[in-house]
């Protein structure tokens, strides 16, 4: 096992977010969480990257207790975190931002490498490297967002509503490169979606969340023929 929530609960302030969250990702696994907005997906992946601290609970990453940890460390044991709205540095270089998702590490020919085949697997990037972030297209931004976490070489990638606000076709492409990188890399990915069908259709297993709790989970396969999830979230 890779990934293990125990129990997790989550708050901000005096508002609890989530409550009680246990689930697991295995290696190699895409797993995705759904639900409506306000249902505690963001929350639950800014309790795992560290992001946001967690006030019940564990959560363990390769058998090492991760929960009281800070962000940069969590970044460290190998969990990168692409959150919604891309958050990329706008007036940085592509390849500045690139190469900020590379701070914890010294193996500077590792580097180099992992950064050539991040060009070799977004080439609309290579092209770019020398224009400001904020230039770029939607579609370029959430690649960039998906390189920058790749330069941290992790084993586990959060993903946080990577189609939101791109055109289908680019929502087509975006969906083929994560399964280019758990497929060929092996990456293990946690992705929060609300096109459920997108969602269901990438994952291995799947978690609904509602108002904070992890209400129904299963295959993704066997998700997406059930009555409740079909009529709540596919809009069969």
């Amino acid at each position: 096992m890779l990934l293990e929530l125990k129990g997790v609960s989550a708050a901000y302030g005096k508002i609890t977010a989530i409550r009680d969250i246990s689930m697991t990702v295995d290696k190699g696994q895409i797993v995705t969480i759904i639900g409506g907005n306000g249902a505690g997906k963001t929350t639950t992946l800014r309790a795992m990257s560290g992001m946001l601290p967690v006030t019940a609970g564990e959560i363990t990453f390769e058998g090492k207790r991760i929960d009281g940890l800070p962000a940069s460390k969590v970044v460290a044991h190998g969990i990168a975190h692409v959150p919604e709205g891309r958050r990329i540095f706008p007036d940085m270089t592509v390849e500045e931002n690139l190469r900020t998702g590379a701070f914890l590490r010294k193996d500077t020919a590792g580097i180099e490498f992992d950064l050539s085949t991040v060009y070799r697997k977004f080439p609309r990037l290579q092209e770019r490297r020398g224009q400001r972030a904020q230039t770029l297209s939607g579609g370029e931004q959430q690649m960039l967002a998906i390189g920058r976490a790749l330069m941290s070489k992790p084993r586990l990638l959060l993903m946080d509503e990577p189609s939101m606000g791109l055109a289908p076709v680019i929502v087509d492409e975006i969906a083929e490169i994560i399964r280019e990188i758990n497929q060929q890399q092996g990456l293990a990915v946690v992705l929060v979606e609300q096109n459920a069908e997108l969602a269901l259709e990438l994952a291995d297993h799947a978690y609904v969340l509602e108002t904070g709790n992890c209400n129904l989970n299963g295959p993704a396969s066997e998700l997406h023929e059930n009555d409740h999830v079909r009529a709540a979230y596919l809009g069969i």
